[in-house]
């Protein structure tokens, strides 16, 4: 005796993956302050190496320079920006 089960084809079955939105957007929320303190650092010194302003905190090392800071800076931002792209759903 055979039997034969017949299905119609239902829909399709979607990946949504393993993406982490929500990390995402909550890391790049974190990573725009931070940016926003390195480039406060780097301005700072670079305020101090021009006698505007007070003697910067570090006065020695790779972090008593004024483009270690805005380098950094530009780096989180870049990073903040990366992420809000991979956080945010797209439109398909």
């Amino acid at each position: 005796m055979k039997v034969t089960i017949r299905l119609a084809p239902g829909p399709r079955v979607k990946r949504e993956g393993t993406r982490n939105q929500r990390l995402a957007l909550a890391t790049a929320a974190l990573l725009t302050p931070f940016s926003l303190m390195a480039f406060a650092l780097g301005f700072w010194r670079l305020a101090a190496d021009m006698n505007w302003a007070k003697q910067f905190a570090f006065s020695e090392g790779p972090l008593s320079h004024w483009q270690v800071w805005i380098g950094a800076g530009l780096l989180l931002q870049a990073g903040a920006v990366l992420l809000n792209r991979y956080g945010t759903p797209s439109a398909e």
